[in-house]
């Protein structure tokens, strides 16, 4: 059920396809509502205008008169009622006002009226003052023209405030008994900006929330005492403590769309020194891309508190450097992996090859991506990197443009024990991807690499390190620009600390950690696929771009975080247990190592390391050797020929 007009140009179509639409039936809803409804359909919307301009101008011209009007004005009027209800009804059409769906009326809607209203009014004026005395039945008078005016104009328009105050009446009270009608609990908004006033309206549009707002809280000085979408704003942040136990507040609801991740530690420290619950809008990422509303209000979580400020993306290189071009992504059932369809997708990719070897993963990335990319073209390919026939295949097929490779084995201590397979992955898979990608004619070849490829100690890392050397190493072979970009954690991928620690706290505790000086570069998932799309677009070969990541967060207060953030207290209510560090680990990690020199790019948050590349004949020679080791297991002969190729590894023999 829709009370708006249908802006696809078709009529207000209020039938049974958009009821089921929206997910309501018409047996649903009051009698009152149904005839209601059956009255907005755009025919009768044309009667109800008309019959709106027709009474204005008749009210207009008894205003005029004082309610006496003699025979002769009544002539006039009736001559001239069906032009000016012409022109006026000629305007509404002329400006687009059946267009609109005036459920969501505001005020982009107000301006077309007024214009329409501002066009009606000025033929007549000049109808007025410049046909002769002969043509006196066309001349309106002034003064009934601007009443008449006025009168029509807002009469329409008052129509439509009233079709939208009767549908969020009757959507509240339909969501009022999905919910059983039980007591709303109260509440306070930090934050009286745009977010926080689209919250506060679905808030209070619906009944199903269990929300009565009691006033919004903004350190805002001159938002101080104002009412806002009938919400008063009661004082600043620094008053939460008073104003929570003079209200018997319920939880705070953070509606900031925007906000500085200290002045958001900062807001939480209060909540949590009242104590209260904190709660939070979604990000503005998440409003944008549809997967939730402004009212779905939910925990603050520890991506929240570590995540970035929206990264700023050249929009432009972009389009130009993806749009209506093939491009493959390994590893597309990983985190990296899948985000970066999606992000390709949304930059004009024509065609998302996506490889992935392990299935139930390369099936739900799909899924995924096909909803949040429904036009660009999909194509989920089970493959292993390693298989040069199948691969050659998938690039004989498909001929890929760009290829931003994320396949890798990335687990850290699970390496340690299997480091022949890092290899042969990490290594040897890259290596064979890189030559297909330069035989093949591919403009843009980008790895994905890691912080632990600097000064490593552990074998994923000097695995990751090599894989930089062969696309060094390849750039001068192909004219494909082969681009390596490293960062660090990223929040939330499979296998990473947040998902391990908010388990344990499920599961009751403990907590582990490894070691309490334990400290890591942390970025959101979207972040780091955007700035690895963008710098694949800067990119012109042979480099090896830095992610900016922000400062190290010390692992022991990341899980102090994500307790407190639960409702719980550290070592009372879960522990935390400190395990000792493991094969392969180091206390931090580093972005550049000896012997590098950081430049700034044109992207503020994404860094060029110049470093010397190995010769041809040094890379082909540890090649051959990385290949001869991992096919015959030596791991341990492995360890020492890491540590020989790259002399700043410290890599564990033995």
């Amino acid at each position: 059920m829709s009370f708006g007009d249908d802006a696809g140009g078709k009529g207000a179509i209020i039938d049974e396809k958009v009821t089921l639409k929206e997910g309501r039936r018409a047996s649903d809803m009051p009698a009152g509502i149904r005839v209601w409804q059956r009255l907005l359909n755009r025919p009768v919307q044309y009667v109800f205008d008309l019959v709106v301009l027709a009474l204005a101008f008749v009210i207009a011209y008894n205003l005029r008169f004082e309610f006496e009007i003699t025979e002769v004005e009544l002539h006039k009027m009736l001559a001239q009622l069906p032009l000016v209800v012409l022109i006026q009804f000629g305007a509404l059409n002329l400006f687009g006002i059946y267009a609109f769906v005036w459920r969501y009326i505001g005020m982009a809607e107000l301006r077309p009226f007024l214009k329409a209203a501002w066009w009606s009014f000025l033929p007549i004026v000049l109808m007025r003052l410049g046909l002769p005395d002969d043509f006196g039945q066309w001349r309106v008078p002034l003064s009934i023209t601007l009443m008449g005016t006025i009168l029509a104009f807002g009469g329409v328009l008052g129509l439509r405030v009233l079709r939208r105050a009767m549908f969020e009446r009757f959507e509240k009270e339909r969501h009022a008994r999905g919910a059983g009608g039980g007591a709303a609990r109260p509440v306070l908004l930090v934050g009286a900006g745009r977010a926080g006033v689209l919250a506060a309206r679905e808030i209070q549009a619906r009944g199903d929330m269990g929300i009565d707002i009691r006033g919004f809280v903004d350190d805002d000085q001159e938002k101080q005492g104002s009412v806002i979408q009938g919400v008063r704003v009661l004082g600043m942040t620094r008053e939460l403590p008073r104003l929570v136990a003079d209200l018997g507040i319920d939880h705070v609801v953070i509606s900031i769309a925007q906000t500085a991740r200290k002045d958001l530690r900062r807001i939480i420290d209060i909540c949590e020194a009242i104590p209260v619950r904190a709660r939070i809008i979604p990000g503005l990422y998440e409003l944008i891309d549809g997967t939730v509303e402004i009212s779905r209000i939910r925990d603050v979580e520890i991506e929240d508190l570590l995540g970035r400020d929206p990264v700023n993306l050249d929009e432009a290189s972009l389009a130009e450097f993806l749009e209506g071009k093939t491009v493959m992504v390994t590893g597309a059932g990983g985190s990296i992996g899948s985000e970066l369809c999606c992000q390709v997708s949304r930059f004009g990719a024509g065609r998302v090859l996506m490889v992935e070897r392990a299935e139930f993963a390369l099936f739900d990335a799909d899924r995924t991506t096909r909803v949040c990319c429904p036009e660009t073209e999909i194509v989920p390919l089970v493959a292993d990197i390693c298989d040069e026939g199948r691969m050659r295949a998938l690039f004989e097929t498909y001929r890929p443009a760009v290829v931003f490779h994320a396949a890798a084995h990335k687990h850290v201590p699970l390496m340690e024990d299997n480091a022949g397979e890092a290899v042969k992955n990490n290594i040897l898979g890259t290596r064979l991807l890189a030559e297909l990608a330069g035989e093949f004619a591919v403009e843009t070849f980008v790895q994905i690499s890691t912080d632990k490829a600097v000064r490593p100690t552990s074998i994923m890392g000097a695995s990751k390190r090599a894989a930089e050397l062969v696309a060094q190493d390849l750039n001068h072979g192909y004219d494909t620009h082969y681009i390596s970009v490293r960062f660090g954690n990223v929040l939330g991928s499979a296998g990473s600390v947040v998902p391990i620690f908010r388990k344990q706290i499920e599961e009751g505790g403990p907590v582990t950690v490894t070691h309490p000086d334990m400290v890591r570069y942390f970025m959101t998932i979207p972040e780091a696929s955007q700035l690895v799309v963008q710098a694949g677009a800067i990119g012109e070969g042979g480099e090896i771009f830095i992610l900016d990541m922000g400062e190290p967060v010390r692992i022991v207060d990341m899980a102090k975080d994500m307790i407190t953030l639960c409702g719980l207290k550290p070592y009372e209510d879960i522990d935390i247990e400190f395990t000792g560090m493991r094969p392969g680990e180091k206390l931090f990690e580093e972005l550049e190592t000896v012997g590098e020199t950081i430049a700034k790019t044109r992207h503020p948050k994404i860094l060029i390391g110049t470093i010397s590349s190995y010769g041809r004949a040094d890379v082909e020679r540890a090649i051959r050797r990385f290949r001869e080791l991992s096919s015959i297991g030596d791991e341990a002969e492995l360890r020492r020929f890491f540590n020989e190729l790259l002399p700043e590894a410290r890599v564990k023999e033995g």
